[in-house]
Order: structure tokens, then sequence, then C-alpha cells
């Protein structure tokens, strides 16, 4: 689920969408854009809660600052061109997670894999790094895991899923340098999954993906739990005591005073011919039945 947070769109739909998928047992990403500073207090105001409001609903959540941005690209580039830059950051993060399954790779990464770094593990970091030349590998290691466009440090990462993406000179060795940069950076024991995917294309270049979570894994499962909670503290359970209690009410509502100024308002005592009561509504057979045993007592 990806969202450019701040705005109505994606604040108002997002974590909606998030929610029926979770329920659903779908496993859910999310991806969101933070506003920029020039946008306003009040649309970072509404960027902080979507942003708040998505991470509850979703396995999880890869946040991204529009204002980094601000540090990757020229000072003279149009707003309209920033706008987009930052909408393709959306594109490649949702494209390298995707990639990841989709792609067909000489070292093959499936769903389960990506369920098992991406489960109920709270806050994610994400980065693509991309090099060339000599020592390749470690350059796009370094960009991966140290993208400005990322708020979250790779420190103590639980669960790391990476792939290396290169063409047909891409060796071995290339791979366990960037293996090695990445295991370095997260938790000794932290669960690492990796895969990589040859393409004929990809000449001299060499791509890496990261993906690294569990960062705050507990938090996120505690505040599941406490959502839960919540939302059965708010459906308190319908008892016969409550519908008494709303049926006795009725007497002192709007309703009730109008209801008896009505010329044919004397509906208790007038006859029943028909001893089946099944289509009169619950509230009133109860309120008739008070009110002949109030008046026998009179």
């Amino acid at each position: 689920v990806t969202i450019g947070a701040g705005g109505g769109t994606g604040s108002g739909a997002g974590y909606i969408v998030a929610e029926v998928a979770r329920e659903l047992g779908i496993l859910v990403v999310g991806v969101a854009t933070k506003p920029f500073s020039f946008e306003g207090e009040k649309r970072r105001q509404n960027a902080e809660w979507a942003i708040t409001q998505l991470g509850r609903h979703v396995d999880t959540l890869i946040t991204i600052p529009n204002d980094r941005l601000l540090q990757t690209i020229d000072r003279r580039t149009p707003l309209l061109e920033t706008f987009k830059i930052a909408d393709d950051v959306l594109r490649q993060g949702v494209q390298g997670i995707s990639e990841l399954i989709t792609e067909h790779g000489l070292i093959n990464l499936d769903f389960a894999d990506v369920r098992a770094i991406m489960s109920n593990a709270g806050s994610a970091l994400m980065g693509i790094g991309r090099a060339s030349g000599d020592n390749r590998a470690v350059l796009a290691a370094q960009q991966a895991i140290e993208s400005p466009l990322i708020e979250v440090s790779i420190d103590g990462a639980k669960g790391v899923l990476f792939n290396v993406t290169g063409g047909y000179d891409m060796s071995m060795s290339e791979i366990q340098e960037a293996a090695e940069i990445i295991t370095n950076a997260v938790s000794p024991d932290a669960n690492i999954i990796f895969g990589a995917t040859l393409k004929a294309d990809l000449e001299d270049e060499l791509i890496i993906t990261v993906i690294a979570t569990g960062f705050d894994s507990a938090y996120f499962h505690a505040q599941s739990v406490a959502d839960k909670r919540n939302d059965d503290a708010e459906k308190p359970p319908v008892t016969e005591e409550t519908v008494g209690a709303i049926d006795m009410n009725l007497d002192h509502s709007e309703a009730a005073t109008i209801f008896a100024e009505e010329k044919s308002d004397d509906i208790w005592s007038q006859p029943n011919d028909d001893d089946d009561e099944s289509d009169t509504p619950a509230f009133l057979r109860r309120r008739k039945k008070h009110k002949k045993s109030h008046d026998k007592e009179d």
C-alpha cells in the first residue's frame, strides 16, 4: 500500500485498504512519503497521523521523507520535476520489493522468504544501490544501506533480505563482498536471506536491493494487541438489561411525548384480536405488559 502522506486520498484511504487486506490474511507492506517542509505544518501533521494509522495495519512500514530528496537532486531542479522524483522513489520501493519475487534469478527468492522477513516486522529500511567499474559490489552495497532517503538506520535490524542483480560478468566474490558489508551492519542474530539475478542488459553495472526489518517489531506487535483490546472495549456486549434501559428511557424521550399526545394514544387498552404478536416489536410487547401490570396494581 503506497501513499503520499499529508494529502486527502492516501491519508484517508491508505490505512483502510491496509486494514481490509490484513484481515484477509494478506502480507501488507506500507510505503509512505512524507511531505516537503515547505508544504506547511498542517500537511506535516496530517502526514504524521496518516503514517501512524497506516503503521497499525501493515506488517512492514517503509517511510521516505521528501526533504531528503533535496540531498540527492540539483538545487535548480524545477518544482514539478522534484515531485516526479518523489513519486519515482515510491516506484523504486514497490518495484524493488516485487521484483525480489517476480524476477527469475540465479538464486531465487520466493514469497515465503519475503513473508519471513516482513511479517509483523514494524519499521523497515529499503535501499537500492547501483555502481559500475572496479569495486562496484562494495560501492553498491554501501549505497543501499546508507541511502539519504532512509530515516531508519540499518543498525540493529533483525531481518535482512537483499538481492544482487548484475550482468553475466558478475562473480561469486562480488556477491560475497556485498554480503559482508550488509551483514556487518546488522545484528549478529539477524535472519538474512539473499538472492542473485542475472540480466543481460547490465553489462558493467551492479544493482543491490536491501530490505532490513525488525527494528521495532515488538512495539508493532504490542500496538496490534492494544488496538484489538481498544476495539473490543469500544463494543460492549448487548444484554437484556441494556435493552430494558433503552425501553424505559423511551418514556422520557421527545418521541414518547409526541406519541402520547396523539388521539389514539391508548393503544395498550385496545383489544387484541390476534394472539400472535410475532409482528409486534419486542420493546412494544414489553411496554404493553408493563402497562397492564401497572394498571392492575392501581
